[in-house]
């Protein structure tokens, strides 16, 4: 997929996305899979909301490509974060989920939500218009994983493991 034609549908849609009790919190777009970070009021607005999300970035990313067919192999997979710190590691983990991917690289993901992101220990340029994320409305996304630290931007999720 090219990355750099699609990434300005795929952003859109995710601004979108957050609506009917589904908050889109950050995101990051990697070449053939998105990493999320949502807020859902309850399960079945959770299924639902990435199911209208995943139409949603289909059918912009086959418009700009100028296809049809499947985007996406398989389901989302969902995992619930109960704590302060599970919250802080998938912010890193989503965040900054580009390095896993470009060794070497530094700074800021211009494919994730980070330009938006208020939780950095150093100042970032944002970018002006309109947020395409979702502020959090819980204590935990909002407050809670703060209590382990303001996210510097050179930071990094962990490495893969090695066999």
């Amino acid at each position: 997929m090219r990355l750099d034609a699609v990434f300005p549908a795929v952003r859109r849609a995710l601004t979108e996305g957050s609506r009917g009790g589904l908050g889109v919190l950050q995101f990051s777009v990697q070449r053939d899979h998105v990493h999320l970070i949502v807020e859902a009021v309850d399960v079945r607005t959770l299924s639902r909301g990435l199911q209208g999300l995943a139409i949603r970035i289909a059918k912009r990313v086959n418009r700009v490509l100028g296809r049809h067919g499947r985007v996406w192999d398989d389901r989302f997979h969902a995992r619930t974060l109960r704590a302060p710190r599970e919250v802080r590691n998938a912010l890193v983990y989503v965040l900054h989920n580009w390095r896993k991917h470009v060794p070497g690289a530094r700074g800021l993901d211009e494919r994730s939500s980070g330009r938006w992101f208020e939780g950095w220990q150093t100042p970032v340029r944002t970018i002006a218009g309109r947020r395409p994320v979702a502020s959090p409305r819980t204590w935990l996304a909002a407050v809670g994983w703060r209590r382990f630290g303001l996210i510097h931007p050179d930071e990094g999720p962990a490495p893969y493991p090695r066999h």
